[in-house]
């Protein structure tokens, strides 16, 4: 870091990477891609392992604080926090009131964050296309599959953590959504949000337990994406393009509700539902609105590379 302009700038990619964990269909992953830290990311979490403890012996804490990235981590770190809070309180709010313009919004986005990795491919040959396509079909069949009903037991919460957290790396496929098709979403979400304001130690635990498949799950996956990208970069980038292609379909802002469950919390939410054009949506489309909002999400992508560009971390 060379100044506090950094900082602040670090954290700001931080909170938009935890604001869009919260919502299904999109990826953290995305905004470290297009913002330029996510090989840095990857290789900052790799950076964890067992042979800390010798280099902890030869040169103490600081040479571990050097290994492991830390100021770009606890700064990345401390921004993803303060988005994930802002998720949980401001964005679901904007998913129960205005779900039609959210969901449009990162529609374009999605859109737009396509097209910029699709970018990176240095020459499309036979390999990338099949790896793009494989993507698309692959993140498209999740977005069709049915919920399962999820498991409040705290050995799927773990499990629960370690999936979703592994999606979070992984532009294109949202954690939040693999929870939702883990019938997770709707539990973990609540109780991320009790834990914050009660401090209830139910919820606590629950979170807790969470937390540490995050940590499992994080530690492993970097490990295999950092040896893709090493090995076999463009077919990696045209996969994580077909992923974000294939995920549009989750995104897309006018569907209607085919059946509903009740939640843990007794609420009745959606439980599958079906893509439809606006002349058959079940509610007011706001087509203005909607595609103004596409427009902006799809713009908002080249302000976020911009912000990247700027910024050069060391």
């Amino acid at each position: 870091m060379k100044n506090n302009s950094s900082f602040i700038t670090l954290a700001l990619k931080g909170m938009a990477m935890g604001i869009a964990e919260v919502i299904p269909g999109v990826s953290g992953g995305t905004i470290a891609f297009i913002t330029g830290i996510y090989e840095k990311l990857l290789n900052t979490i790799k950076a964890f392992h067992p042979s800390l403890i010798g280099t902890f012996k030869e040169e103490g804490l600081a040479g571990v604080w050097s290994t492991i990235n830390g100021t770009f981590l606890v700064t990345l770190l401390v921004g993803m926090a303060t988005g994930v809070i802002v998720g949980v309180f401001g964005v679901t709010h904007l998913l129960e009131t205005y779900p039609e313009m959210l969901w449009s919004f990162f529609f374009g986005l999605i859109i737009s964050s396509a097209i910029f990795i699709g970018k990176q491919v240095q020459g499309w040959g036979l390999t990338e296309i099949i790896a793009l396509i494989a993507g698309t079909a692959m993140a498209y069949y999740i977005t069709v599959a049915s919920p399962a009903q999820g498991n409040e037991a705290l050995w799927f919460v773990f499990l629960s953590g370690a999936i979703a957290i592994s999606a979070l790396i992984l532009p294109g496929i949202s954690g939040s959504f693999i929870l939702l098709l883990m019938g997770m979403y709707s539990f973990v979400l609540p109780t991320v949000k009790t834990a914050l304001t009660t401090f209830e130690t139910e919820s606590l635990l629950i979170v807790g337990t969470f937390a540490a498949g995050c940590l499992v799950g994080l530690m492993t996956f970097s490990r295999v994406l950092s040896w893709t990208f090493k090995h076999y970069k463009n077919p990696t980038l045209a996969l994580l393009t077909g992923f974000m292609l294939g995920s549009l379909n989750k995104l897309w802002p006018w569907r209607n509700v085919l059946s509903t469950r009740i939640n843990s919390k007794g609420k009745e939410v959606p439980f599958i539902e079906e893509s439809v054009l606006p002349s058959n949506y079940d509610s007011e489309p706001f087509l203005i609105a909607v595609v103004i909002c596409m427009i902006m999400g799809f713009l908002s992508v080249f302000l976020i590379e911009k912000l990247g560009s700027k910024t050069t971390e060391n």
